[in-house]
């Protein structure tokens, strides 16, 4: 591995959450990925009222990255409070941000090291691929099929890269977004405004489509007004 492509690797993952079960595995799927560790993984509890003392996260599915694990409270600021919150704690030159209902591939770390070293000093920000599967012997259902739609989005922070200085120059998310809609795509537009480039790098992530009942579709449209 050449040196700069050594250097790319010092990266710190971000991964804000309000406690689902989907945590466990987003974790688990960290801690398995080969490749370069992170010097730290982030976990920023969004919930808005956490007990002081509480010790629910699942922490232990990361195995070997535990003990590089950090928890963040924030009181339940929404997904750009707590991205802000994370990954102004971090040291490393890059912050890799993660949904918490995603699983990474088995070489995700290897190939975010890769996309980060393809990065030349005038790219800010490098996306990862994501999967959505759909189910067979049916018909997707609306919330299925809005979900699938982030494969073909630009900028999901479901798996996005960002160079530290760059949320710096920016001053990171904007947190007049109090739901997950629109923020990731503000924050890339101001990081291009600023001069910088954003790419799509190769990792492979997989997002599921949580379960949801007949009503989501509803709740989401009241979200995004």
């Amino acid at each position: 591995m050449s040196a700069p492509h050594r250097a790319a690797a010092d990266y710190s993952v971000v991964i804000p959450t309000v406690g689902r079960p989907c945590l466990a595995d987003c974790l688990a799927a960290l801690g398995r990925s080969a490749g370069p560790e992170p010097r730290e993984v982030v976990i920023v509890d969004d919930r808005p009222q956490p007990e002081p003392l509480r010790q629910d996260l699942p922490l232990h599915a990361l195995g070997p990255l535990r003990e590089r694990a950090v928890v963040a409270q924030t009181g339940g600021r929404g997904p750009a409070g707590a991205r802000n919150i994370g990954w102004r704690l971090v040291t490393a030159p890059w912050v890799a941000f993660l949904d918490d209902d995603v699983r990474v591939g088995a070489r995700w770390r290897e190939a975010l090291a890769r996309d980060l070293g393809e990065a030349d000093p005038t790219v800010a920000g490098v996306q990862g691929v994501l999967d959505v599967p759909l189910p067979t012997g049916r018909r997707a259902t609306d919330w299925e099929r809005g979900t699938a739609g982030l494969a073909r989005a630009q900028w999901a922070t479901a798996d996005m890269a960002y160079r530290t200085e760059a949320l710096k120059a920016v001053g990171g998310f904007d947190e007049r977004f109090p739901r997950a809609f629109r923020e990731d795509a503000d924050l890339a537009l101001r990081v291009l405004d600023d001069g910088w480039r954003i790419r799509r790098g190769g990792r492979l992530t997989t997002h599921p489509v949580r379960p949801a009942d007949r009503w989501v579709s509803l709740r989401m449209q009241r979200g995004n007004a």
